[in-house]
């Protein structure tokens, strides 16, 4: 096990922190989930990216590890402060579906990209519209402790009873004139208030509603983190995760609501991740500027190839995106197969094998002269999750011919543990049975029909699953053809 110190940059206090948790070796983990109204972007795989890492470093440091996120599967407004339009309506009426029916199409969407970037799942998703009696509750908890006030049928978190507020985001209430942030909702009483319940929207044809209370309404966008992360992890969280866009308030209210409830500190380590951005730009669904990892697939990039990119650079600094960049990622990731390939093939008494498979020693010998590389990677891992340095300590261990081949590759297949980048199965194929023939017929045909039936859906789905086999399909006018990738 690791023994390497563990340091955060933590957000609420603005630090760089050595990490100790609640409970001896164990955290609990939250993480700020997909709205689910389109594709997840680019962008925000890097987000999800970075916190698979944080998780597989606590992991590998000898943690257990309870990770939660949620899934907005409800409508809220489409900026963080009560404005804008709704988004599961807006997704809706572009795709011509039921709100139901677009939380579920891209909530699926979303498990399958983050599986094709090999993003560990989160062992608990919980989803807004299945938790709403405990936000409810929640709200009836912050009127009772006078935080909270019925105002024009909606129901507003008063921040002016919570004198902390804005904390993390070092936000001062006398510097915020009035109706600076959005336009002006008469029904609070300060501008920094923010809706807990709506039962009197902007819209008058809202899909989503439930019986409160205070009306037939919906709730805030805020309130379900604050909800469902108690639900599942208890009074207080080791780590909560978000985008830098969420500090100022979506994690400020979230703060504020939950904090008034508990009567104490609610997280000890805010991890925030920085923008991809493109020309000078954060990427942005709002502008229309979405290019998903379908597209980048559909480029000739492997998923792992921008997993790659994105460990080149600390996820506190912003990266921009470009298709030389990618294709250097691409290039280097080749080459890193290459060099797992060749140290295979010139090792003998491999001591490592698969993720969960040891071929044969189990200790920490196995490791030999590699150890030293794996102290150095775990020390640039402590230091707030630093890949770029973990990835070159990876390389100078590939380099180190010191070594005996079956020390490098052992040492590089617990590295990968973290990385993500699938290094084992170019190691040892011999245990990923490739899918047989009969069975890759049977995907081809139901691809075929369904593009007979014009059901793009499922044949995109089809054509994912076949990517993820490692074959790619080439439609011709005699019929598809796959592709070894």
């Amino acid at each position: 096990m690791c023994t390497a110190a563990l340091k955060l940059y933590n957000s609420d206090g603005r630090s760089l922190q050595e990490f100790i948790s609640i409970e001896p070796r164990k955290v609990r983990l939250y993480c700020c989930g997909p709205t689910v109204y389109d594709y997840a972007h680019i962008g925000n795989l890097r987000a999800y990216t970075h916190w698979d890492i944080l998780r597989r470093t606590l992991t590998q440091f000898g943690y257990q590890v309870r990770h939660v996120m949620n899934i907005t599967d409800v409508g809220h407004l489409s900026d963080n402060a009560d404005g804008g339009e709704d988004k599961m309506l807006e997704g809706a009426r572009r795709q011509k579906k039921s709100v139901w029916g677009i939380a579920e199409f891209y909530t699926r969407a979303f498990f399958r990209d983050i599986e094709r970037m090999n993003i560990l799942p989160p062992h608990i998703t919980c989803r807004a519209t299945e938790h709403i009696p405990e936000m409810i509750e929640l709200v009836q908890r912050l009127i009772e402790r006078k935080l909270a006030y019925v105002e024009g049928g909606n129901v507003y978190f008063d921040t002016a009873n919570f004198p902390d507020y804005g904390r993390m985001a070092l936000i001062d209430g006398q510097d915020l004139q009035h109706g600076s942030r959005v336009d002006v909702d008469k029904n609070k009483h300060s501008p920094l208030d923010f809706a807990l319940w709506f039962t009197k929207g902007k819209f008058e044809h809202q899909a989503m509603l439930w019986d409160s209370p205070w009306g037939r309404g919906y709730p805030g966008w805020h309130l379900e983190c604050s909800a469902m992360s108690m639900k599942y992890l208890g009074e207080q969280i080791d780590i909560h995760t978000g985008g830098v866009d969420h500090i100022k308030i979506h994690h400020t209210n979230e703060i504020a609501q939950s904090e008034g409830i508990l009567g104490h500190r609610w997280v000890n380590y805010w991890v925030h991740s920085e923008f991809l951005i493109m020309k000078n730009q954060k990427l942005s669904k709002s502008r229309g500027e979405i290019i998903t990892i379908q597209h980048l697939c559909d480029m000739g990039y492997h998923p792992l190839d921008y997993r790659y990119f994105l460990l080149g650079a600390h996820h506190r600094t912003q990266l921009t995106y470009s298709r030389e960049l990618l294709d250097n990622a691409r290039t280097s990731r080749k080459s890193l197969n290459r060099h797992i390939a060749a140290l295979k093939a010139r090792g003998e008494g491999i001591a490592n094998g698969v993720s969960g498979m040891k071929v044969s020693g189990a200790d920490e010998n196995r490791f030999g002269h590699g150890a030293a590389r794996l102290k150095s990677f775990h020390a640039a891992l402590g230091e707030n999750l630093n890949t770029p340095r973990a990835l070159a300590e990876l390389w100078m261990l590939l380099k180190d011919v010191s070594i005996p081949p079956e020390h490098r590759l052992a040492t590089v297949l617990e590295m990968d543990e973290v990385l993500g980048l699938d290094l084992a199965k170019t190691a040892f194929p011999e245990f990923f049975e490739a899918e047989p023939r009969e069975e890759l017929d049977n995907l081809l045909d139901r691809r075929r029909r369904a593009r007979e039936a014009k059901d793009w859906t499922t044949a995109d789905e089809i054509r994912d699953r076949l990517r993820k086999l490692g074959w790619k399909v080439n439609d011709h006018p005699d019929g598809p053809k796959l592709e070894k990738i």
